[in-house]
């Protein structure tokens, strides 16, 4: 819900333990998405990562999250050269604060997932904007244009 303080919270990362408190006063990207080294989490990846500086310009910190292992993350982040951390959401806690999970349908059954979503939370910790059921093209221009304008 914009407008709302994003509470407190800790998860095991590629780069050890990610917490939003440790980025206090930079704006924070978090990007959900439902599976490493898949077609479109590839996709939205690199996209973040070719604007990464641009990111890093307009003063924010970019963070992918999904349910992999960390040691899944460290490959997929080692193989694409992503410059940022990968979270690994494993129990689920990260992306219930953001009620990401939902149910989708994958090859004609129902399949508990996370839905590609993306957040923005100001310096000061409030959420400031949200896109639910991502489609990735043009999505990390979309953030990017609204980052640069805070």
């Amino acid at each position: 819900m914009p407008g709302k303080k994003v509470p407190d919270f800790a998860a095991p990362s590629t780069g050890g333990t990610f917490r939003l408190s440790d980025h206090k006063g930079a704006i924070v990207v978090l990007y959900f998405y439902p599976k490493d080294n898949t077609p479109g989490c590839t996709t939205e990846g690199a996209q973040f990562r070719d604007a990464w500086k641009a990111f890093r310009k307009a003063g924010a910190v970019v963070a992918g999250v999904s349910r992999d292992s960390v040691k899944s993350h460290e490959n997929f982040k080692a193989k694409m050269a992503f410059p940022f951390e990968l979270v690994s959401d494993a129990d689920e806690k990260v992306c219930d604060l953001f009620g990401v999970i939902r149910m989708k349908n994958m090859y004609g059954r129902q399949v508990r997932g996370i839905e590609r979503s993306t957040f923005v939370i100001d310096g000061a910790g409030r959420l400031v904007r949200e896109w639910r059921g991502v489609k990735v093209p043009g999505h990390v221009d979309e953030v990017l244009a609204f980052v640069a304008s805070l």
